[in-house]
């Protein structure tokens, strides 16, 4: 059976040899955290397909790559994790290329499948996140202050449970907290008032750990964060089936709606990638905003 220690950063089968090990140990040794994490399952799915068909890693061609995406395609998987898993697979040979390890990449010319850039997330309108946060101030201080942090910041759920409480700072004036962002990149943001407020009184009399912790005294988990999640959703009389991740769609679609520029909303969200955060904008295809306006009220100036 193949598994995966993340610790380790080795992924064990009982196929593999010595060179290959190193290869995936060197490889995901290059990454740390969710990053890490992620890339290993890509990995531990990719070395059960070889297995499977008796491959050895290094002697994959390209078309054995494209028959696992393929297969993850007839399994049901969505069209993203097909992409990334392959973009996994991709970097692997990559590296082990630039080690010396193989002399050309297999994956060099595979095939990816085109991603889809809108987003089908299921959405929250103003009034409804209004109505969330209302409820979340209702009731404990955490789940106000969760549900802040995840709907007024759009903080990924790990970022928001991961975040302690020497975290919190105040700079130039503003309340701020430090987070680890995906891919270990460590950024300051800052809070609002209200987010400011309900974090303090989470946090009370603590100076140090966690600020969202469970109730056996640990640090809470996403599960939990879930479970807040659901629990004020409830309160607030809001029937769709939402989670953290709902919420930082909700943040992202309402600061493009409200008019922060694209490259501020991508900063504030720790998208990669601007066509990610294009994904939350529904108004871009609103003839209302389209850009022929703008310049004829601009140039209409220099033509009298």
């Amino acid at each position: 059976m193949t598994t995966i220690t993340s610790t380790a950063v080795v992924v064990y089968a009982p196929g593999l040899v010595d060179p290959e090990r190193l290869a995936l140990a060197g490889f995901l040794g290059g990454y740390r955290g969710l990053t890490r994490d992620a890339y290993a399952l890509d990995l531990r799915q990719f070395v059960a397909f070889c297995e499977k068909r008796h491959l050895g890693l290094f002697e994959v061609r390209r078309s054995d790559i494209e028959t696992f995406g393929r297969e993850l395609e007839a399994r049901g998987r969505a069209t993203a994790t097909i992409a990334r898993r392959l973009c996994t697979v991709t970097g692997f040979y990559r590296y082990a290329e630039e080690e010396g390890l193989i002399a050309h990449s297999p994956a060099v010319h595979v095939r990816r499948p085109r991603i889809d850039y809108e987003s089908h997330a299921i959405g929250l309108d103003r009034n409804e996140v209004g109505a969330l946060l209302v409820a979340a101030g209702l009731g404990p201080a955490s789940e106000h202050a969760l549900v802040s942090l995840l709907a007024l910041n759009g903080l990924r759920v790990s970022e928001a449970i991961g975040a302690d409480i020497e975290a919190l700072g105040v700079e130039r004036g503003h309340r701020t907290l430090t987070v680890l962002r995906k891919g270990g990149k460590t950024v300051t943001v800052p809070l609002a008032p209200r987010t400011a407020r309900a974090v303090d009184l989470a946090v009370g009399e603590r100076c140090a750990g966690p600020i969202f912790t469970a109730t056996h005294g640990g640090r809470l988990d996403r599960h939990g964060a879930a479970r807040i999640v659901r629990r004020v959703a409830r309160r607030a009389g809001i029937a769709k089936p939402i989670g953290p991740h709902t919420l930082r769609h909700a943040f992202i679609t309402a600061a493009l709606d409200a008019g922060v520029p694209l490259r501020d909303v991508q900063e504030a969200a720790s998208h990669a990638d601007p066509r990610t955060t294009m994904r939350y904008d529904r108004a871009r295809v609103s003839l209302d905003r389209h850009a022929t306006y703008i310049v004829a009220t601009y140039i209409a100036g220099a033509a009298r």
